[in-house]
């Protein structure tokens, strides 16, 4: 975190606006964290808000059709780490309300009517200051029947107006909520873009977890024609016992690894509905397959400005800075004075006597006289809150060049093995056809048939693990420029 004051002190030593300004601080750099949250090995919502979301859809025995852009769109409207981040910023709104109404008059009207009774003698009209008056009053008056205890119906309303006029903290804590405001949209921002590399992301290992299905039912139908081969030659008398047995638990083996693999394809499809609102129990098809385009050359250096202009962690940051910053500037400007303006109407009535007006208007200048240690100890702590937090920024920019050369080299060697994949897939099919011709022309039986087709096949796979892991370096790539809920589409070709 970089701001480690209490906000009770805050509230105590500045006021609301100042005070303000380090709670949102906090509640920024918190979001910051939560979007910059990594993976787990086993992702759960209470690790990383990003792996859940607000479910809106009801379960229909229709399986769903979802294509990458309709997971997209459901992600940003239902993740839960996004809906967290959009609350933090229309709590900061709210909050920096509160702190403009500092700078605003506050007008305030209250009124009461009762039944009222006075002890005079406890206001000192006691029988000896009757007696005291009582030479200079008409002659023949009567006071023996003089009550102390009085009565009266008594209605009061009032009229009161406060304005601070000029104070330093105020005007500092005021900037410092604007820069708060900022720096919690682009945390939403940066959020944006977390939940775009999550789902696209999880759409993308569905997909390859589905071709490492195919995969497995394709190994598992060769290692079951070779099982058939055998027990017919076993019967046959042409082959050992030991040779059907092998086969047999070839064919189980790849069996256990279909199922493995189908399990794995559920939890992936699982993941993914999690994580853009749509219920766990709800039937989907993925509609897309893995796209496929070379990216355009791009320098770091060209990648690195594209991301200094657009990563929202990097302009939250900034946003931060300058609210320290602020926060910094409203402690130094308690050595400065504090105009403000008090004043109020009134009208009071009494049902025997009648009613009265009153006013005041007070003008209050306050300025500390003997505060020096206290002051320098608050702008010391948050010289170096706000120092850490600018150590914090250019350790940052040192990162996006590390993160922008790390992807560009990932997209360059996983382009490179889709290459190569896409050759070992030409390489199967030219076998397939061979093999196909050989048993066509009676030369072959159909259990090589058979291995080439699952060899085609693990071609294939193999073909879709790496378009999968060159689609998620770019999409990487994306993320470390800032530009991934934008050109996600751009990047992936399609």
């Amino acid at each position: 975190m970089l701001v480690s004051l209490s906000v009770d002190a805050a509230v105590r030593r500045m006021g609301n606006a100042v005070a303000f300004a380090v709670v949102c601080a906090v509640v920024c750099a918190g979001v910051g964290l939560a979007a910059n949250a990594s993976a787990q090995e086993n992702p759960s919502s209470a690790a990383n808000p990003f792996y859940g979301s607000v479910t809106v859809q009801m379960v229909t025995d229709e399986p769903l059709r979802l294509s990458l852009d309709d997971a997209v769109r459901r992600g940003l409207d239902t993740n839960l780490g996004l809906k967290q981040a959009e609350d933090a910023e229309k709590s900061i709104h709210g909050e920096r309300n509160q702190a403009l109404q500092q700078f605003l008059p506050t007008i305030t009207l209250d009124g009461n009517a009762g039944y009222h009774m006075y002890n005079l003698e406890t206001e000192g009209f006691t029988p000896g200051l009757i007696t005291k008056i009582l030479p200079f009053l008409p002659p023949g008056l009567n006071l023996s029947g003089l009550s102390f205890i009085t009565r009266a119906e008594v209605a009061q309303g009032q009229l009161h107006y406060d304005q601070t006029l000029f104070s330093g903290p105020v005007i500092a804590g005021w900037k410092a909520a604007g820069a708060a405001a900022r720096s919690a949209h682009f945390a939403k921002m940066s959020a944006r873009g977390e939940v775009v590399q999550q789902v696209a992301g999880a759409y993308l290992r569905a997909i390859a977890a589905a071709s490492e299905v195919d995969d497995a039912k394709a190994r598992e139908e060769t290692d079951r024609v070779a099982y058939v081969h055998a027990h017919e030659a076993h019967i046959a008398g042409t082959e050992a016992n030991l040779d059907e047995l092998r086969a047999r638990v070839e064919y189980q083996t790849e069996q256990q690894a279909r199922i493995a693999a189908e399990n794995d394809y559920q939890k992936d499809l699982i993941l993914l509905k999690r994580e853009i609102g749509i219920d766990p129990g709800q039937k989907i098809v993925l509609t897309d397959r893995a796209p496929y385009s070379d990216l355009a050359a791009q320098t770091p250096e060209e990648v690195r400005a594209i991301a200094y202009k657009n990563r929202q962690d990097y302009q939250n940051l900034i946003n931060q800075v300058e609210e320290l910053k602020a926060v910094h500037e409203a402690y130094r400007a308690q050595r400065l004075p504090t105009l403000s303006f008090h004043g109020y109407y009134g009208v009071t009535q009494v049902a025997s006597i009648g009613s009265h007006g009153d006013f005041a208007a007070v003008g209050e200048l306050k300025f500390p006289i003997f505060r020096e240690v206290g002051l320098r100890g608050d702008m010391d702590a948050s010289r170096a809150q706000w120092q850490s937090a600018q150590d914090q920024l250019d350790d940052l920019r040192d990162h996006i060049d590390e993160q922008v050369r790390s992807a560009l080299l990932d997209v360059a060697t996983d382009k490179r093995l889709v290459d190569v994949a896409r050759s070992n897939v030409e390489l199967a099919t030219r076998e397939l056809s061979d093999e196909a011709q050989r048993v066509d022309a009676g030369v072959d039986d159909t259990l090589p048939l058979t291995v080439a087709q699952a060899s085609l096949a693990s071609a294939q796979n193999q073909f879709v693990e790496s378009l999968y892991q060159y689609n998620y370096s770019k999409l990487l790539l994306a993320r470390a420029a800032g530009v991934l809920e934008t050109q996600y589409r751009d990047y992936l070709g399609r």
